[in-house]
Protein backbone atom coordinates (compact mmCIF):
# COMPACT_ATOMS: atom_id res chain seq x y z
CA UNK A 1 0.00 0.00 0.00
CA UNK A 2 1.11 3.69 -0.64
CA UNK A 3 0.29 7.25 -0.67
CA UNK A 4 -2.44 6.75 -3.38
CA UNK A 5 -4.53 4.47 -0.91
CA UNK A 6 -4.49 7.20 1.68
CA UNK A 7 -5.96 9.46 -0.66
CA UNK A 8 -8.58 7.51 -2.43
CA UNK A 9 -9.44 6.47 1.78
CA UNK A 10 -10.11 10.41 2.59
CA UNK A 11 -11.53 10.87 -0.74
CA UNK A 12 -14.49 8.55 0.31
CA UNK A 13 -14.80 9.91 3.42
CA UNK A 14 -15.53 13.49 2.68
CA UNK A 15 -17.73 11.85 0.03
CA UNK A 16 -19.65 10.30 2.67
CA UNK A 17 -19.62 12.80 5.76
CA UNK A 18 -18.90 16.06 3.79
CA UNK A 19 -23.49 16.26 3.16
CA UNK A 20 -23.63 15.76 6.69
CA UNK A 21 -21.97 17.99 8.54
CA UNK A 22 -25.19 19.72 10.10
CA UNK A 23 -25.79 16.10 11.36
CA UNK A 24 -25.53 16.18 15.73
CA UNK A 25 -21.76 15.01 16.38
CA UNK A 26 -22.67 15.02 19.77
CA UNK A 27 -23.69 11.26 19.25
CA UNK A 28 -21.63 7.94 20.13
CA UNK A 29 -19.97 6.67 17.23
CA UNK A 30 -21.36 3.20 16.32
CA UNK A 31 -19.69 0.78 18.93
CA UNK A 32 -17.58 3.62 20.15
CA UNK A 33 -17.33 5.54 23.42
CA UNK A 34 -16.47 8.29 21.75
CA UNK A 35 -18.87 11.21 20.03
CA UNK A 36 -18.81 11.46 16.67
CA UNK A 37 -16.53 14.65 16.54
CA UNK A 38 -14.21 13.10 18.68
CA UNK A 39 -13.94 9.87 16.29
CA UNK A 40 -13.08 12.26 13.38
CA UNK A 41 -10.80 14.20 14.98
CA UNK A 42 -8.75 11.13 16.53
CA UNK A 43 -8.48 10.02 12.52
CA UNK A 44 -6.28 13.52 12.05
CA UNK A 45 -4.50 12.64 15.42
CA UNK A 46 -3.20 9.48 13.88
CA UNK A 47 -3.03 10.87 10.75
CA UNK A 48 -0.71 13.19 11.79
CA UNK A 49 1.01 10.89 13.95
CA UNK A 50 1.59 8.37 11.00
CA UNK A 51 2.50 11.52 8.53
CA UNK A 52 5.79 12.63 10.96
CA UNK A 53 7.34 9.13 11.70
CA UNK A 54 8.59 8.29 8.17
CA UNK A 55 10.14 11.95 8.23
CA UNK A 56 11.71 11.54 11.15
CA UNK A 57 12.22 8.29 11.29
CA UNK A 58 11.85 7.65 14.97
CA UNK A 59 13.90 4.24 16.20
CA UNK A 60 12.52 3.30 19.36
CA UNK A 61 9.69 5.29 19.90
CA UNK A 62 6.42 7.96 19.27
CA UNK A 63 6.99 11.18 18.67
CA UNK A 64 6.36 13.78 21.57
CA UNK A 65 3.74 15.27 19.42
CA UNK A 66 -0.11 15.93 19.40
CA UNK A 67 -3.00 17.41 17.64
CA UNK A 68 -5.81 19.77 19.66
CA UNK A 69 -9.05 20.23 18.31
CA UNK A 70 -11.02 23.17 19.90
CA UNK A 71 -14.12 22.73 21.23
CA UNK A 72 -16.02 25.50 19.09
CA UNK A 73 -14.92 23.49 15.73
CA UNK A 74 -17.48 23.02 13.59
CA UNK A 75 -18.04 19.12 11.99
CA UNK A 76 -16.82 21.43 8.50
CA UNK A 77 -13.99 22.82 10.05
CA UNK A 78 -13.14 18.93 11.82
CA UNK A 79 -13.16 17.78 8.41
CA UNK A 80 -10.71 20.39 6.84
CA UNK A 81 -8.31 19.89 9.95
CA UNK A 82 -8.05 16.12 8.76
CA UNK A 83 -8.05 17.06 5.67
CA UNK A 84 -4.87 18.85 6.26
CA UNK A 85 -3.49 15.70 8.21
CA UNK A 86 -4.62 13.22 5.26
CA UNK A 87 -2.50 15.85 2.80
CA UNK A 88 0.53 16.13 5.12
CA UNK A 89 0.57 11.55 5.01
CA UNK A 90 -0.06 11.27 1.42
CA UNK A 91 3.03 13.88 0.82
CA UNK A 92 5.28 12.29 3.38
CA UNK A 93 4.59 8.86 2.46
CA UNK A 94 5.12 9.87 -1.68
CA UNK A 95 8.37 11.20 -0.19
CA UNK A 96 9.56 8.15 1.20
CA UNK A 97 12.19 5.80 0.12
CA UNK A 98 10.84 2.20 0.39
CA UNK A 99 13.57 1.59 2.40
CA UNK A 100 12.52 3.68 5.52
CA UNK A 101 11.68 2.28 8.65
CA UNK A 102 10.22 4.30 11.85
CA UNK A 103 8.40 3.03 15.18
CA UNK A 104 5.20 1.75 15.33
CA UNK A 105 5.96 -1.14 17.70
CA UNK A 106 9.04 -2.03 16.15
CA UNK A 107 10.46 -0.78 12.93
CA UNK A 108 7.47 0.17 10.42
CA UNK A 109 7.73 0.01 6.14
CA UNK A 110 6.00 2.99 4.54
CA UNK A 111 3.83 0.28 3.38
CA UNK A 112 2.85 -0.48 6.73
CA UNK A 113 1.75 3.58 7.54
CA UNK A 114 -0.12 3.66 4.49
CA UNK A 115 -2.31 0.68 5.87
CA UNK A 116 -2.70 1.86 8.81
CA UNK A 117 -3.63 5.63 7.39
CA UNK A 118 -6.60 4.28 5.28
CA UNK A 119 -7.38 1.71 7.90
CA UNK A 120 -7.96 5.02 10.60
CA UNK A 121 -10.17 6.43 8.19
CA UNK A 122 -11.97 3.33 6.09
CA UNK A 123 -12.86 1.98 9.99
CA UNK A 124 -13.54 5.42 11.73
CA UNK A 125 -15.67 6.95 8.51
CA UNK A 126 -17.88 3.32 9.52
CA UNK A 127 -18.19 4.13 13.10
CA UNK A 128 -19.27 8.01 12.71
CA UNK A 129 -22.13 6.80 9.73
CA UNK A 130 -23.31 4.37 12.49
CA UNK A 131 -23.74 6.93 14.86
CA UNK A 132 -25.25 8.88 12.89
CA UNK A 133 -27.69 6.42 11.46
CA UNK A 134 -26.26 6.20 8.25
CA UNK A 135 -27.15 2.42 6.11
CA UNK A 136 -23.48 2.47 4.37
CA UNK A 137 -20.49 -0.53 4.22
CA UNK A 138 -16.75 0.36 4.22
CA UNK A 139 -15.54 0.12 0.37
CA UNK A 140 -14.14 -3.08 -0.64
CA UNK A 141 -10.47 -1.38 -0.32
CA UNK A 142 -10.81 -2.57 3.07
CA UNK A 143 -8.99 -6.11 1.41
CA UNK A 144 -5.83 -4.34 0.90
CA UNK A 145 -5.93 -3.09 4.57
CA UNK A 146 -6.94 -6.65 6.09
CA UNK A 147 -4.23 -7.98 3.89
CA UNK A 148 -1.47 -5.93 5.14
CA UNK A 149 -2.46 -5.19 8.89
CA UNK A 150 -4.03 -8.75 9.34
CA UNK A 151 -1.85 -11.76 7.59
CA UNK A 152 -4.30 -13.92 9.93
CA UNK A 153 -7.57 -13.00 8.75
CA UNK A 154 -9.97 -15.35 7.95
CA UNK A 155 -11.22 -15.81 4.34
CA UNK A 156 -14.71 -14.06 3.34
CA UNK A 157 -16.11 -10.86 2.12
CA UNK A 158 -13.41 -8.48 2.05
CA UNK A 159 -15.43 -5.60 4.78
CA UNK A 160 -17.26 -8.63 6.58
CA UNK A 161 -13.14 -9.87 7.37
CA UNK A 162 -12.20 -6.37 8.29
CA UNK A 163 -14.93 -5.61 10.24
CA UNK A 164 -14.75 -8.57 12.52
CA UNK A 165 -10.78 -8.45 12.50
CA UNK A 166 -11.35 -4.96 14.12
CA UNK A 167 -14.18 -6.00 16.43
CA UNK A 168 -17.12 -4.12 14.28
CA UNK A 169 -19.10 -7.10 13.17
CA UNK A 170 -18.88 -11.14 12.90
CA UNK A 171 -18.41 -14.16 11.08
CA UNK A 172 -19.93 -17.30 10.93
CA UNK A 173 -17.48 -19.85 12.85
CA UNK A 174 -15.65 -17.29 14.61
CA UNK A 175 -15.76 -15.72 17.81
CA UNK A 176 -16.44 -12.03 18.08
CA UNK A 177 -13.38 -10.21 19.13
CA UNK A 178 -13.60 -7.74 21.72
CA UNK A 179 -9.77 -7.14 21.55
CA UNK A 180 -7.76 -7.18 18.61
CA UNK A 181 -4.04 -6.29 17.36
CA UNK A 182 -2.98 -5.42 13.88
CA UNK A 183 0.75 -5.61 12.51
CA UNK A 184 2.26 -2.81 11.79
CA UNK A 185 5.83 -3.68 11.85
CA UNK A 186 6.02 -6.85 9.98
CA UNK A 187 8.52 -9.78 10.89
CA UNK A 188 8.37 -10.64 6.72
CA UNK A 189 9.62 -6.79 6.57
CA UNK A 190 11.57 -6.24 9.22
CA UNK A 191 13.76 -8.44 12.11
CA UNK A 192 11.26 -6.58 14.57
CA UNK A 193 7.43 -7.90 15.45
CA UNK A 194 5.72 -6.27 18.10
CA UNK A 195 1.83 -5.31 18.19
CA UNK A 196 0.18 -3.65 20.54
CA UNK A 197 -3.14 -4.64 22.55
CA UNK A 198 -6.77 -3.32 21.16
CA UNK A 199 -9.88 -3.26 22.53
CA UNK A 200 -12.73 -2.80 20.31
CA UNK A 201 -14.82 -0.32 21.82
CA UNK A 202 -12.91 3.32 21.49
CA UNK A 203 -10.59 5.27 24.09
CA UNK A 204 -9.59 2.41 26.33
CA UNK A 205 -7.76 0.80 23.55
CA UNK A 206 -4.31 0.40 23.55
CA UNK A 207 -3.84 0.14 19.95
CA UNK A 208 -1.02 -0.23 17.22
CA UNK A 209 -2.58 2.42 15.64
CA UNK A 210 -1.85 5.16 17.93
CA UNK A 211 -1.22 6.21 21.40
CA UNK A 212 -3.48 5.08 24.18
CA UNK A 213 -5.09 8.46 24.63
CA UNK A 214 -8.49 10.60 24.00
CA UNK A 215 -8.58 13.11 20.83
CA UNK A 216 -7.77 16.12 22.67
CA UNK A 217 -10.20 19.38 22.83
CA UNK A 218 -8.49 22.49 23.82
CA UNK A 219 -10.57 24.54 26.68
CA UNK A 220 -9.64 28.04 25.96
CA UNK A 221 -8.31 30.21 28.22
CA UNK A 222 -10.24 33.82 28.97
CA UNK A 223 -7.76 35.08 26.73
CA UNK A 224 -9.27 33.23 23.94
CA UNK A 225 -6.00 31.92 23.13
CA UNK A 226 -5.24 28.00 23.49
CA UNK A 227 -3.02 26.46 26.28
CA UNK A 228 -0.26 24.06 24.49
CA UNK A 229 -0.75 20.79 23.43
CA UNK A 230 0.69 18.17 26.06
CA UNK A 231 0.74 14.29 25.34
CA UNK A 232 -2.44 13.66 26.96
CA UNK A 233 -3.96 10.87 29.43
Amino acid sequence: MDHRDVDAAWAECLRVLGPLTDEDRTVRAGSLTWTCAETAAHIGHDLLAYAGRPAARPADAYLPMDLSVHPTATPAEILRVVTARAGLLGHALAAADPGVRAWHWGPCDPGGFAAMGAAEILLHTHDITRGLSVDRRPPAAGAAVTGRLFPDAPPGDAVDVLLRCTGRGDLDGFPHRDSWTWEAARADRTPTRRVGRVSADGPRRRRACAPPRRPRVVRRRSSGTAPPASPGP
